[in-house]
């Protein structure tokens, strides 16, 4: 039976609501057997999925067409994952030591030295 692409994009959990899994079908960022698909493009199994999110392209192949949003491990299960790996961000120098774990607190004057004295600027 086949299920609107938007709807399945949201039970197989692709997106985390139904409206930003249907605001990428209207702006164009989904895409059906390599045809651009509105929100009530049907798919039914074999069909291949490309969502493109804003930190990563998804390449699914549809096993299983649902319609309501089930468990992450019956979502795997309606899914063939074909997606290329995540590109790793870098870190800017910066962000490196500007981390502190949490619940440490604020940084004490001899541990904002260090870290002044770690980006570059020299203190008195």
């Amino acid at each position: 039976m086949p299920v609107r692409v938007d709807k399945w994009l949201w039970a197989v959990r692709a997106f985390k609501t139904r409206t930003k899994s249907t605001d990428a079908c209207s702006t164009g960022r989904v895409m059906v057997n390599d045809s651009v698909a509105k929100p009530a493009t049907k798919v039914e199994p074999g069909d291949v999925v490309i969502a493109n999110r804003r930190d990563r392209k998804l390449v699914y192949v549809v096993v299983l067409p649902i319609e309501r949003r089930v468990s992450a491990s019956r979502a795997a299960e309606c899914i063939e994952d074909q997606s290329p790996p995540p590109v790793p961000r870098p870190l800017a120098d910066s962000a490196v030591f500007a981390r502190r774990d949490p619940g440490t607190g604020r940084p004490t004057k001899r541990e904002r030295r260090e870290t002044d004295r770690l980006r570059g600027r020299e203190t008195d």
